[in-house]
């Protein structure tokens, strides 16, 4: 291939995309750009693991930790947001790499993405404590009037996606299926981007997973989280369900030991995990599987591929 405008990396959780990506950054000038969904919150940077300050410091990075927490932080907005970082990188002559492991994000950026509105705070609220008050059966009830698409495609029970597919329509006047077909735009062609998938060994990434949990705990993860309870925010806030928050916010309010709460935070990411290597192997087919360990090497060899080819 050709130079490419830029190398996306995803894979699950604890696999060394960072770690790979900060790599990159420095041999090539990179930028490194966040695509995942948890990391641009600003109250979450030892529970979901971002970059440190020291390793911020020495690539430039973007997108991380912008977001409130408060905020209902939207693909759309990522992806106007990344498409500001991605202009940013081309006028600066840095080569962007996006690694994360919201699938979404990567599947938005190359192929599109509805163009959603955003629903407005009091509609939220106002669905948010129906759903609270009269369960999600009343909701999935309406949606099937105002919306028989959606309702016939959605399980009845799936409180999440019932409730924005109600707030949608609710606000906007238009089906979520039909803001689904108007869209927007992709940012980046995928056939001019290096597309990587970390794959590593499933019992070494549930190693991985859980002693990075255990060293999130010892950095501090109980007391960010403890500062995030305070704020008496929504529970249904996407912030507030960060792999370990729940967890550890049911320790804090005296439910469960601190032991269960690690334990279950865990085994959710553990399960997350398996999850993300399905989506990515159906959504994103074209994607290059590479383990952890050769990652380095191949994409090495394919930049320097790219580099002869456009030299000659």
């Amino acid at each position: 291939m050709s130079t490419p405008a830029a190398i996306l990396l995803a894979g699950p959780t604890a696999s060394g995309k960072s770690a790979l990506a900060l790599a990159l950054a420095e041999r090539h000038g990179g930028v490194v750009i966040d695509a995942d969904s948890m990391q641009v919150y600003r109250d979450l940077r030892i529970i979901t693991a971002r970059p440190v300050p020291e390793e911020e410091a020495r690539v430039p990075h973007r997108l991380y930790g912008h977001v409130d927490a408060a905020e209902n932080y939207s693909v759309g907005r990522w992806c106007i947001d990344a498409a500001a970082a991605l202009a940013e990188a081309a006028e600066l002559g840095r080569l962007p790499i996006l690694t994360g492991g919201t699938g979404l994000y990567f599947k938005a950026l190359a192929h599109g993405l509805s163009a959603i509105p955003p629903v407005p705070a009091e509609v939220r609220a106002a669905v948010r404590a129906r759903l609270e008050s009269g369960g999600v059966a009343s909701l999935h009830a309406e949606l099937a009037q105002r919306d028989p698409e959606s309702a016939a495609r959605l399980m009845a029970g799936d409180r999440a996606r019932v409730t924005r597919a109600l707030e949608v329509v609710l606000a906007t006047g238009r089906t979520i299926g039909g803001w689904h077909r108007v869209g927007l735009q992709p940012v980046l062609d995928p056939v001019r981007c290096f597309c990587v998938f970390l794959d590593p060994d499933r019992e070494a990434a549930k190693r991985r997973i859980d002693a990075r949990f255990d060293a999130m705990l010892a950095a501090g993860a109980l007391e960010e989280v403890r500062a995030l309870d305070a704020r008496g925010l929504d529970p249904a806030l996407p912030a507030m369900k960060a792999h370990g928050v729940p967890w550890l916010r049911r320790h804090l309010h005296g439910e469960i030991s601190l032991a269960e709460a690690a334990e279950g935070g865990k085994r959710d990411t553990r399960r997350y995990t398996r999850r993300q290597a399905t989506w990515f192997r159906n959504q994103l087919p074209d994607w290059l599987w590479l383990t952890p360990d050769g990652a380095l090497g191949r994409i090495e060899a394919e930049l320097a591929g790219a580099a002869t080819s456009a030299s000659s």
